[in-house]
């Protein structure tokens, strides 16, 4: 007989994580969530959750624990699952790098209060990748040559991951964790979007624990580059955005100077296209390209319009900045709310509320439903299956 599935979601945002692992078979006991838009997105889409009473919560700063556990109708050991990802800003690789100082980043801590007091037999923690090399005290990289004094401990790239968020999990919770970055490509979307995924259990149920990260082993992709027979090839936006129907399409404007450089740029390409162009040369990229045209890397996104033959790249929280642009590849605008959502895997009637920046910011920084789904998958394989002695030779052979 099945065991029943139940899940804690923590830091629930606009609903992907939850959406892929019911889609596993787990039901959702209690949703934790700050953000004003996302509050009105789970209330709209799930009204169970309307009175707080029933399975939603607010704020997890304000919650005890244990509180959240009677909310879900649960007792300790009681819950199969607890899931969610921490804000991740202050691990970022970009902007400042406010590591493990940041108040941001000192809610992971919540999140393991959670775990401790709700003693699930699994958890799933998901993060940008950048957490894998933060650093406790920051250390700019021009400061980090041979000349300069030896790093602390505390600058060590990774000190972040290897010195506080293992060390809570492992030691402290004495759970045994499975980490890696996976590719939601791997796993259905058709985005290429990569995510660090922490699971933990509560009774060792994960395998061989010397190989602990060695996740894809553990998670096993669907989908491949170039597909095989048991295994599909990676999905395209066309076959992604497949039967949406979105005749009136809500997104941000483009100015009109932005869009009359968009109009000059075909399907799949980006400001490279202008520059090899006789009638504008580099002296007009340099106009348009701004302060980025003296960088030697990492302009591939600027003026950038989609390829219907390939997937997106990671969607972000905004679809018009100058470095990360996701043009439609016909049209003169950028990917609307529907579009975003359907290649995160939301269902097409899953109703964003706020503003149309603040739809864009919930689908962007949500989980790909599509991955969530596979971790739910194999959680649920877990729990209701012997488990398989995860090798070295059974990763190889994924």
């Amino acid at each position: 007989m099945s065991e029943r599935l139940t899940n804690i979601s923590l830091f629930t945002g606009a609903g992907g994580l939850d959406i892929g692992l019911e889609q596993a078979g787990f039901e959702t006991r209690v949703c934790v969530e700050y953000d004003r838009a996302c509050h009105e997105t789970l209330e709209a889409n799930r009204p169970r959750f309307r009175d707080p009473s029933i399975g939603f919560l607010h704020d997890i700063t304000k919650e005890a624990p244990g509180h959240i556990l009677e909310v879900a109708g649960l007792k300790p050991r009681e819950a199969t699952l607890v899931s969610g990802g921490p804000p991740c800003q202050s691990y970022s690789t970009a902007g400042k790098r406010g590591a493990i100082d940041d108040p941001r980043g000192s809610l992971f801590f919540q999140y393991a209060d959670v775990i401790r007091v709700a003693q699930p037999r699994f958890f799933i923690m998901e993060n940008v990748r950048g957490l894998l090399s933060a650093a406790i005290k920051h250390r700019p990289l021009n400061l980090r040559d041979e000349e300069q004094r030896p790093l602390d401990p505390d600058e060590e790239l990774g000190s972040v991951f290897n010195g506080i968020i293992l060390p809570e999990l492992e030691d402290k919770l004495e759970y045994q964790v499975s980490f890696g970055v996976i590719n939601a490509l791997d796993y259905g979307a058709a985005q290429d979007r990569r995510r660090l995924i922490i699971i933990g259990s509560r009774d060792n149920e994960l395998g061989d624990s010397s190989i602990r990260t060695l996740i894809d082993g553990l998670v096993r992709p669907t989908h491949h580059s170039n597909g095989t027979e048991n295994i599909d090839k990676w999905r395209n936006l066309r076959e992604g955005l497949d039967g949406l129907q979105d005749p009136e399409p809500e997104f941000q404007k483009y100015s009109d100077a932005r869009a009359a450089i968009f109009d000059n740029i075909p399907e799949g390409k980006n400001w490279r296209h202008l520059r090899d162009l006789k009638e504008y040369g580099d002296d007009y990229v340099r106009e348009i390209l701004g302060g980025a045209y003296g960088s030697t890397g990492g302009r591939v996104g600027f003026w950038r319009r989609l390829s219907w033959d390939k997937w997106a790249p990671t969607l972000t929280t905004s679809p018009t900045q100058k470095s990360t642009g996701l043009c439609h590849p016909i049209s003169t605008r950028p990917l609307s709310v529907k579009e975003y959502a359907r290649i995160q895997g939301f269902p097409d009637d899953w109703v964003f509320a706020g503003s149309t920046s603040a739809k864009y910011r919930q689908i962007g920084n949500a989980v790909a439903t599509q991955v969530a789904k596979a971790l739910g998958k194999t959680i649920a394989e877990l729990v209701n299956s012997e488990t398989p002695e995860l090798t070295e030779e059974t990763v190889e052979s994924v």
